[in-house]
């Protein structure tokens, strides 16, 4: 799946690229062939197409370029800044056991960085690894992070081919980075440790280092590291769940970036603003109240043309069959109120859904059908007797109607318009039952307060 995480790193990427002018480009790092599902590849493209943070050209995959990574390892080799090395799974077993009971930091040795090959056990076949500098320190000018310095006595002679030849990620990472001419790197906080090693690399090959910048993660709101256990972590659930792809945008922004007070960020002002001096150092955490609201503005604010399709979509999927064409021309007429009173597009489907069925009986909103009884069946036709002798079926009259005949009874308009949601609607909050009732019309109103009045006798 395409994580929140990863969503997030690849937005910052795409912001820093419009905002300098450069590109942003796409590299599917498939080389773990049991991960790299095409359902996976399916999900991360779909995921960054549905967010808008389509990209630069065509993706770049790097399981097409094995043979090159495999080629600069050789280079490494021939330079004599890479070396074999035949130690066999137990003793990196007993190097890996010792360094644990001596409490020291689980590393390679370099037991076979000066040996000569002729010393090589017959029938093991060699890891290829980098020569790394082993004094001084490797210094990363993070743009987030400040100046952050690693010795290189902490960091091993990394492997760079595996014994049956094939590249590691460290090697294919740096690789691909060059030759796409990657000039700027964002990422998860958890790469730190990587670019030191990564920087040792580019310099063995004499490659310009790329400038670094490493993001803090997203946390759950314990202050964990956002994983399954606090809910949902994926675009794709985000989606499902009813969230607008530029709410979900606008709050990722937000999470870890800022500009003053700012809260709701338009993608053009965002492109605008967007630095590294906007990106703060500490973890983010993951408030889905604040992305509830944030997300109920921007539904307020999306044009009801552009939710449209996908109400209907939605909606059709639920109903397991085509809407009519008066089910449509409701909803599109309801819109504008039902989205007031919806967080999610979820939520806006579901508050939708009687415009284009009446409801089904036993309700299943337990309030509203308290509402429903045999004192309010008899309000019910009684109500139902003056509307069908409304002649201008618009709301204002039909409110007029109403409450004359609420007057008449002495008893309050609620009294009667109250069970009438329930009766039309299926539910005890609606939008504004006269405005409802006028979008139903009137065979519809009359019809449905019919089915609710014999269903309490």
């Amino acid at each position: 799946m395409l994580h929140l995480g990863s969503a997030r790193t690849a937005l910052f990427n795409w912001l820093y690229a419009r905002h300098h002018g450069g590109r942003y480009l796409l590299r599917i790092e498939d080389t773990d062939r049991k991960r790299s599902t095409p359902e996976a590849l399916t999900a991360i493209l779909e995921g960054l197409e549905w967010l808008g943070l389509v990209w630069d050209g065509d993706v770049f995959y790097q399981s097409k370029q094995l043979e090159r990574h495999a080629e600069v390892a050789h280079v490494l080799l021939q330079n004599g800044q890479a070396y074999h090395c035949y130690a066999s799974p137990d003793e990196l077993t007993e190097m890996r056991e010792r360094a644990r009971a001596e409490r020291r930091t689980v590393r390679y040795d370099g037991r076979w960085r000066d040996r000569d090959p002729v010393d090589a056990p017959t029938g093991v076949m060699p890891v290829v690894r980098l020569k790394a500098p082993q004094q001084g320190e490797t210094i990363i000018d993070d743009q987030v992070q400040g100046q952050v310095r690693v010795a290189n006595d902490q960091l091993d002679d990394m492997i760079l081919l595996r014994a049956d030849g094939t590249p590691t990620y460290m090697l294919s990472v740096v690789v691909d980075d060059h030759d796409e001419g990657i000039t700027h790197i964002i990422r998860g906080d958890d790469h730190l440790t990587n670019a030191a090693r990564q920087s040792q690399l580019y310099s063995a090959m004499d490659w310009t280092i790329p400038v670094f910048a490493h993001i803090s993660l997203i946390h759950g709101a314990d202050g964990a590291k956002l994983s399954k256990r606090h809910g949902a972590t994926g675009v794709a659930e985000f989606r499902e769940m009813g969230y607008l792809p530029d709410a979900l945008v606008n709050y990722l922004l937000r999470l870890g970036w800022g500009h003053g007070d700012d809260e709701i960020i338009s993608r053009e002002q965002a492109i605008e603003w967007f630095d590294f001096d906007g990106i703060g150092q500490s973890p983010a955490r993951l408030d889905m109240a604040k992305l509830d609201n944030l997300n109920t503005q921007y539904l307020r604010e999306t044009p009801d043309a552009a939710l449209l399709d996908t109400v209907f979509e939605q909606l059709t999927a639920q109903l397991d069959g085509e809407i009519s064409d008066d089910g449509r021309h409701r909803v599109a007429k309801g819109l504008t109120e039902l989205k007031k009173r919806a967080r999610t597009v979820k939520e806006l489907v579901e508050n939708s859904r009687f415009y284009v069925e009446p409801p089904r009986y036993p309700l299943t909103d337990a309030k509203a059908a308290k509402l429903l009884n045999e004192e309010t069946s008899s309000l019910l036709l009684r109500a139902k007797e003056t509307l069908a002798t409304v002649e201008d079926w618009s709301s204002s009259s039909l409110e007029e109607k109403l409450r004359s005949l609420a007057e008449d009874m002495d008893i309050g308009l609620g009294k009667i318009a109250q069970p009438m949601r329930a009766a039309v609607t299926g539910m005890n909050v609606s939008p504004g039952i006269f405005e409802v009732i006028e979008i139903l019309g009137r065979n519809e109103t009359l019809t449905r307060i019919d089915r609710a009045a014999e269903r309490t006798n």
